[in-house]
């Protein structure tokens, strides 16, 4: 037989976020009336300190044994006070949090107060059913796994590794590196992007806790917080790192030639390659797609010419399984293809560039060793065409990129500076110069003389050998047509082609532009729906160099604050299987996403693996014999919120 209830309900005026639209003395009366309650309250902020102890205060003298709290959403306070029921010491999943702000005074003009009223009745009803629950301590593998090696990825891996933790490192490129080494020079400093990236690449390819796997992905990843199990394949590059010595003579002697990735197709490199002379590790690959002997039998010059017998041509792609406690997800973006928007040119003409391809022409590294010329020629007029991809529903891209504005102002002083005459101009939608001495360098490069037009573009043509770029000029409400030797296209940041394939990998979401969705936005940034897994960079959304570094950081700290405590807590909101019910159908299996239900060895009947259920409900959803259902949020407790609600 159930024991007796008392139940405090707590009806927070949150300044006047619920005051406002809600009579919250008249819902803490009402509440007083329903079965069990023995002290209910309302107060002005109930997530202060007074406000917090009230509760605990309450508990204590009123000898409560189930609590209410009336206030705003679970997610951003259902922990506080979850903590102050235990410090009151109530059991602190005999607690309910009933959401007046998000779904009752912010969304209604009239009617609040009534609707405050029903929702604290079904959070009392519910809440009448609660039982205690205990959280489950697991232990944490102390090693962290980091998936792509750009800016970010080496940052949150030197950051963990200087720690004293073990890092694996994985990159899918021959080379650490991601798209910041492709960069000639960073604003708004200007400075070197290899200079300071490649002290930081030499760092994680010689650091004694960092295991480096380039030219590899992570194909499984099984297990739960703490203790993943991750698979990872590490590609053949028929070319043994052990034997070689980088000298080049391989890549001399190749006669294979194909369009260089790294430099955007701008400059060839050969089927056995470096993608560029800073790499690390400095060891080629063999592009097998290109190389002579994989698609003639014949060739092997590379074999015959290397000294030290590190051509291997019977090298397979090798499957290596680690332990690690986190996940860290680097894994970055891709620039955006210009050729969705065909009226702009590009792919048509080849004097349309991108602003990727712009950086491999000024890099004294790159194709052209820092000239800037298109066909043989020096261009002496330049147009630079803002948001291509970016704020544009017709591709699906509504938000900003964050960088183009201010990477399109490097170009264009870099222009002034390399092609002194050259006239520069500018079409824009907005300026967003948002960062640490954004604004500065913004106004530096128009007192350079660079043009800047407020004005959507429409076509760009070629009429003889120059180019027409139209548009409509906002600010003179005309409709302008410019003649240039060169337009370079600012293209957008847009998640990667294989982001769907990743999260199936790592079981995250993804938020509406397809970018890797974040626990919560402005609390939990780099956290993600698994816990133990943590996304930093542009994968999560675009930003320019400092944030991603910053957010690397941020990951890095998240991860080692788990390696530190050596354990884990894992919440016991999980599905429960009553034996005698289940069918064994395999319906729930199906419907999990974190794999965390298995048939038990006899194939009787199913089993829950706590630690990996999120306890989303989908299980118990649709289950047919209603064997699955969820702790603390039972059959039996809703039906009672329902009722309730029903009146």
């Amino acid at each position: 037989m159930e024991g007796e209830r008392r139940i405090g309900v707590y009806v927070c005026h949150c300044g006047t976020n619920i005051a406002a639209t809600v009579n919250v003395k008249e819902v803490a009366q009402s509440a007083r009336s329903l079965r069990g309650v023995v002290v209910a309250r309302d107060y002005m902020f109930m997530c202060s300190d007074p406000g917090q102890e009230l509760i605990k205060n309450d508990i204590r003298k009123e000898r409560l044994n189930r609590v209410v709290v009336a206030a705003c959403s679970p997610l951003l306070h259902e922990r506080t006070f979850r903590r102050v029921c235990r410090e009151g010491g109530l059991n602190p999943y005999l607690f309910e949090m009933a959401n007046i702000r998000e779904q009752c005074s912010w969304t209604h003009a009239e009617g609040a107060t009534e609707k405050a009223k029903e929702i604290v009745r079904a959070a009392v009803m519910k809440v009448y059913h609660h039982e205690p629950l205990e959280m489950k301590e697991v232990p944490v593998y102390p090693a962290t796994l980091v998936v792509g090696a750009g800016i970010a990825g080496i940052q949150a891996a030197l950051d963990i590794a200087n720690a004293g933790y073990h890092v694996y490192l994985v990159e899918r490129e021959p080379s650490i590196g991601g798209h910041m080494i492709q960069l000639d020079k960073t604003f708004p400093t200007l400075d070197c992007s290899s200079c300071i990236l490649t002290p930081k690449m030499s760092d994680a390819g010689s650091h004694p806790n960092i295991e480096l796997f380039v030219f590899s992905e992570v194909e499984e990843v099984r297990g739960f917080v703490g203790n993943f199990k991750a698979k990872i394949r590490r590609k053949a590059g028929y070319v043994d790192p052990g034997r070689c010595t980088g000298c080049g003579l391989c890549q001399e002697k190749c006669p294979s030639k194909v369009p260089s990735e790294f430099n955007f197709g701008l400059g060839q490199r050969k089927a056995i390659y470096t993608p560029f002379p800073q790499a690390v590790p400095n060891k080629p690959v063999i592009d097998r797609n290109h190389c002579l002997y994989f698609l003639k039998g014949r060739c092997r010059l590379c074999e015959k010419v290397c000294e030290t017998h590190a051509i291997d041509f019977e090298q397979t792609d090798r499957l290596i399984e680690v332990d690690v406690g986190s996940i860290i997800l680097a894994t970055g973006y891709d620039p955006f293809d210009p050729r969705r928007k065909p009226e702009l040119g590009y792919g048509r003409y080849p004097n349309v560039i991108t602003g990727f391809e712009l950086e491999r022409l000024l890099s004294a590294a790159g194709p052209t060793r820092g000239v800037v010329e298109i066909g043989g020629k020096i261009p002496q007029s330049v147009v630079f065409l803002q948001c291509v991809g970016s704020r544009d529903k017709t591709v699906g891209h509504e938000y900003c990129s964050r960088v183009c504005c201010m990477y399109t102002a490097k170009h264009a002083h870099a222009i002034k500076e390399k092609i002194p005459g050259a006239k520069v101009t500018v079409f824009y939608i907005d300026i967003r110069a948002f960062g640490k001495g954004y604004e500065q360098f913004y106004e530096r490069v128009q007192k350079e003389g660079v043009i800047y037009r407020k004005g959507s573009v429409s076509e760009v043509y070629r009429d003889g050998e120059k180019l027409v770029v139209k548009a409509e000029d906002i600010l003179l409400g005309e409709v302008v047509e410019e003649k240039t030797d060169l337009v370079v296209l600012a293209v957008g940041l847009e998640p990667r082609k294989d982001a769907f394939q990743v999260m199936r990998t790592f079981t995250i979401q993804a938020d509406a532009d397809g970018f890797f969705l974040e626990k919560h936005l402005k609390l939990d940034p780099v956290a993600t729906s698994t816990d133990g897994v943590y996304i930093v960079g542009c994968c999560q959304g675009p930003k320019d160099i400092p944030d991603t570094v910053a957010q690397a950081k941020a990951g890095a700290a998240e991860a080692l604050g788990l390696l530190a405590r050596g354990k884990v807590l894992v919440e016991p909101i999980v599905a429960s299987v009553d034996h005698d019910l289940c069918a064994a159908c395999g319906l729930c299996e199906r419907m999990c996403s974190f794999g965390a239900l298995a048939l038990e060895k006899s194939g009787r009947f199913m089993t829950v693996n706590e630690a990996l259920c999120k306890g989303c409900g989908a299980c118990a959803s649709v289950c047919p014999s209603g064997a699955m259902t969820l702790k603390h949020f039972t059959y039996r407790q809703i039906l009672n919120q329902l009722e309730a609600l029903a009146g």
